[in-house]
């Protein structure tokens, strides 16, 4: 699995981000893979949820939408391979600004929110999440409020 994403990133986002280090793509392609954990949280991969995920991978790092969906099908293989979000939480713990950590749980609530309904697992995953990369409580309420007024704007929105 390392050897494709080395493979991956190389070919694709080496050439667009050069003065990253391999820890950074390591560090997004563990977002990347919470965001896509978040999406399937509640049983079921809602388009919606997808696509919130996706929107976030790209938002995040700038990719091209054929990047990003590489980047996904990576992340899920990851994910399928992890034995828990330590791994993940680890890396962006120690590699992301408080203020990227804050950004990455409002990313992880807009996903939760993309399909107009929360599941309590997924409650579970954000608050557990915020928990492990140390992102203060009334950051994560933040976090969350802002999510909900952009699902309130978006067209089609409760």
């Amino acid at each position: 699995m390392l050897d494709a994403i080395k493979r991956y990133f190389s070919g694709h986002i080496a050439q667009a981000a050069e003065a990253e280090s391999p820890d950074e793509h390591a560090v997004h392609l563990a977002a990347a893979a919470l965001l896509l954990e978040m999406a399937r949280m509640d049983g079921s991969l809602h388009s919606g949820q997808r696509q919130a995920a996706e929107a976030a991978v790209r938002e995040k790092l700038g990719l091209s939408d054929q990047e990003t969906q590489e980047l996904m099908r990576l992340a899920e293989a990851e994910l399928n391979d992890a034995m828990d979000y330590f791994q993940f939480t680890s890396l962006i713990k120690d590699h992301f600004d408080y203020g990227q950590r804050v950004r990455l749980i409002e990313y992880l609530w807009t996903v939760a929110l993309a399909d107009e309904r929360l599941h309590h697992h997924e409650e579970y995953l954000v608050r557990r999440i915020a928990e492990l990369i140390y992102v203060r409580h009334a950051d994560f309420i933040n976090a969350r409020l802002r999510a909900e007024r952009q699902q309130d704007a978006t067209p089609g929105g409760p």
